[in-house]
């Protein structure tokens, strides 16, 4: 009998399941200073899902540590909650044990946009087979550069939707961002609109899941790990959260710095005090700079 592909403990329920080969064993995708994240099934083996577990931790005081582990899950519950409420894409809660430390959420197929990124501003490639554009699209710079403008303006108002109803992530990186691909059709449709957050592009492509690295931007941008997220209604905290993917946008994908102008715009028409949130950004990234510069 298989067992979980992974040497970390699993909580309740799901250390005692019987694995009957390892394709259905719980897999460890990710492993982070508070959770953990398992890649698993919910109901059925064909029913992925991904487990968040967040396990106790030895330097804390156990009665701290159960009250902290049952405040952080009902926490990121409820903001995920509300937001599926609202139509802010998000995964999906399914079931959760704040007592044994575990939340169940739906899998988000496709490709991170970190990954969507490196695979797009990547050096042009030596043949059409490692190129990430479509086929025949391979020596196109403009219809990249238009999938790489859609793709920030799904981002902007993404974001601009998640804060219009007063919800601050506090960890917004490009890994945290989802790029789930349409579903299969015989016809592409390309008409969308802004409050559905998904691609405008007529000649956007089909997504294959089986390939290593994307080969479409199209799709609807999606909002992951919500740990840290924060239910406030001060533009500050807003504004912090764009400094922080700015930021990421720099650090992770220099090449796509400039892109990141086109988040921001987008953000602004997104909802009524986007325009604001830009202004004390400007104050945000002044305290950046002059803490950088003191070090």
């Amino acid at each position: 009998m298989a067992q979980p592909s992974n040497q970390v403990p699993l909580p309740p329920p799901f250390n005692s399941h019987s694995y009957q080969d390892q394709d259905t064993a719980p897999a460890l995708l990710t492993q982070g200073a508070e959770a953990l994240v398992f890649r698993t099934s919910f109901l059925t083996p064909s029913t992925p899902c991904a487990l968040k577990y967040r396990p106790s931790k030895p330097y804390r005081h156990p009665t701290l540590d159960k009250r902290l582990t049952r405040q952080r899950i009902l926490a990121e519950a409820r903001v995920l909650v509300r937001c599926r409420k609202e139509g802010v894409r998000v995964p999906a809660v399914l079931a959760a044990d704040w007592e044994a430390g575990w939340l169940l959420l739906e899998w988000i197929p496709g490709w991170t946009v970190r990954k969507c990124l490196d695979a797009f501003l990547a050096p042009s490639a030596t043949s059409p087979s490692d190129s990430a554009l479509p086929p025949g699209d391979d020596n196109d710079e403009h219809h990249r550069n238009e999938q790489l403008s859609d793709l920030m303006r799904r981002i902007g108002l993404a974001i601009g939707q998640l804060h219009s109803i007063g919800v601050v992530h506090g960890d917004l990186t490009t890994s945290n961002l989802m790029l789930r691909p349409p579903p299969p059709s015989n016809t592409t449709t390309a008409t969308t609109t802004a409050a559905t957050n998904t691609t405008t592009s007529a000649s956007a492509t089909s997504t294959d899941l089986s390939s290593p690295t994307p080969t479409s931007l199209a799709g609807t941008v999606t909002l992951l790990d919500f740990g840290l997220a924060v239910q406030t209604a001060q533009d500050e905290d807003k504004a912090v959260d764009l400094y922080v993917l700015e930021r990421a946008f720099a650090a992770t994908h220099p090449a796509a710095e400039e892109l990141f102008r086109g988040v921001l715009e987008a953000y602004a028409g997104a909802y009524k005090g986007g325009k604001e949130v830009l202004r004390r950004l400007e104050d945000v990234r002044l305290r950046g700079r002059k803490r950088s510069m003191v070090g």
